[in-house]
Parts: C-alpha cells; structure tokens; sequence
C-alpha cells in the first residue's frame, strides 16, 4: 500500500482530493506543502499531494517554488481538480452572534469574504496555516470559528455553522501528484505536460520559447511566472500543454526548450483530469514527423528524394 504524503492536519481540502486519486492508500498528513514534497524526495513516502493552482486565487506559490528548488527531481503523474465548497465549524452552542473571530487559510478567506461579511458582521478575520489547522484552533479556543473543508467535520468534534457556501459557485482548485522519477504514465491522448523554464536574459526569448509550441500545434493551457530570488529583475516561467512526452511534436519541444534556454525542469506528462482530447492534425501528427524524419534519412543515404 503506496504512502501518500499531503499537506494537512487531517480535514484538507488536500486530503480530499488524495484520497480522490488514490483511495486505498496510506494517507500521511505533513504540516506543510515543502515537507509534503520532501518526504517523497526523501523517499519516506512514494507520493505527494499538493494543491498547484485556485481559478479564483491563481498559483499556489509555495507548490510553485518548492518543485523547482530542489536537485532531487519528482513528477507529476496524475492530476485531479476538486470543486471548492466551504463548511464553517464552531465549538458546540456557538451561534453565528457569538463569532467574533472565523480563521483559515488566505485562500479560503479569500473565497468566503462575502458571505462572512454578510454573515457573520462581528467577526474579524484570522490566517491559520490551512484550513484544518483553523479547525484544531477552535478546539483549543484560539478562533470562535474556521472555514474549512467539509471533510474536516469528521476530524474534529465541532458543530457546522454553515456548508456548502462560497462566493465563487464554481472555484476549483488543481492538485499534481508527485513520484520520485520512474516509468512515465503512458500517453491516453488527453495528457498534459508540465515544464519550468529559465529564458536567457535578451530581448524576445519568452516569445521565441513560445513560439517553439505554437509551430508544432501545441496548446498553451497554463503559463506563471516567479522571481528568481538570486537575480533581481529575472524570472522562471511553469508551462503547461497539452500533450505528452512520448509524442514526436512534444519531444521536440522539448529539446528546442532546452536548447534555447538556461535551464528546463521536466514536471511530467500525466492524464488530464477533465479527459478532454486535443485534436491533432496535420503536419504535427507523429506519421507526420515521421514521414518526414525518413525523408531527410533519405537524403542523407543520398538516395533519389
């Protein structure tokens, strides 16, 4: 039974979609997201679960830096994106005038502003590290209330307040599972590519990286940037695409990435969890990439071409 290592307590939203992507494993909660990669660089646990992206609070940064600051590489082998609805829990006989104080983490504050606003006026707001550690801070008394997964109830002895509330009815947020290097998944035809980038420092180098995607009829489907911290003004960039490693267009991507660039960290080719097939076509199709791979070994043989 694999051990998957996510950012907890127990009562994530984290731990939800864990347990979404693998149910029968041993769940491990670590307090943050960096220990949740760690373990798996450490090789103490063979996966991790960690939050990478909010479509209403954008990039998880701490996900972000932690997989590009790190010589020992992990992959992304699957993906899940999970429906974000809050519960809000407090000790038992507490009533919505009794909260003066609602906690949890920035991203979920974020998502719930106007619904505390309108219903629970007295309260001021209060960061925790995730929403489960809001959770266990009004248990001990420290917070009158949390925001938190609707997981979380079967963690803690609270009361739920409220459930299924969020500003935005259809925030998601994306979660990558993470291995130590091993067999990539196998393409499925609806794989996705994960990549960093660090450009060169001239004029035009993020367009012309870009522009080696588009020539091959590669979609765009994420791009973010984060400073390099040594280096004032300079950036790596986090791209996602679809396709998968294995087909001909996407390697050569790739290859012309490193090439142009100071440095590439492959994050992995992995199943889309929304399933959805981006069609290929001509002259970007692997027969295609072939057919013209002969042609030019054909030359080279000096044959009649």
């Amino acid at each position: 039974m694999p051990r998957i290592a996510y950012f907890g307590p127990r009562g994530t939203f984290t731990e939800q979609a864990a347990r979404a992507l693998l149910p029968t494993a041993e769940f491990v909660a670590v307090p943050t997201i960096p220990e949740a990669v760690a373990q798996v660089r450490g090789a103490r646990a063979e996966l991790a679960c960690v939050p990478i992206e909010n479509s209403v609070e954008g990039a998880v940064s701490a996900a972000m830096d932690t997989l590009a600051a790190d010589d020992v590489p992990v992959l992304a082998i699957a993906e899940h994106l999970l429906p974000i609805r809050f519960s809000v829990l407090v000790r038992p006989g507490l009533t919505a005038a009794d909260v003066r104080t609602v906690a949890s983490h920035p991203h979920a504050l974020a998502q719930v502003r106007r619904w505390v606003e309108e219903n629970l006026p007295n309260a001021v707001t209060r960061v925790s590290d995730s929403t489960a550690s809001a959770a266990v801070g009004v248990l001990e008394g420290t917070f009158d209330a949390a925001v938190t997964a609707p997981v979380a109830v079967e963690h803690y002895p609270l009361e739920v307040l409220a459930t299924g509330i969020a500003d935005e009815p259809d925030a998601i947020t994306r979660f990558l599972l993470l291995a130590r290097p091993d067999q990539l998944p196998a393409p499925t035809g609806a794989d996705r590519t994960s990549v960093i980038v660090v450009v060169s420092h001239r004029p035009g180098e993020l367009a012309a990286i870009l522009t080696e995607l588009a020539t091959r009829g590669i979609n765009l489907t994420r791009i973010e940037s984060r400073p390099l911290r040594n280096r004032f003004g300079e950036y790596r960039f986090y791209l996602d695409f679809d396709g998968h490693v294995a087909e001909r267009r996407v390697g050569e991507a790739l290859s012309a990435l490193r090439r142009r660039s100071q440095r590439v960290v492959f994050l992995g080719s992995y199943p889309k969890a929304e399933g959805v097939v981006s069609p290929v076509t001509a002259p970007n199709r692997d027969a295609d990439y072939a057919e013209s791979a002969e042609w030019l070994a054909a030359i080279h043989r000096g044959e009649d071409v």
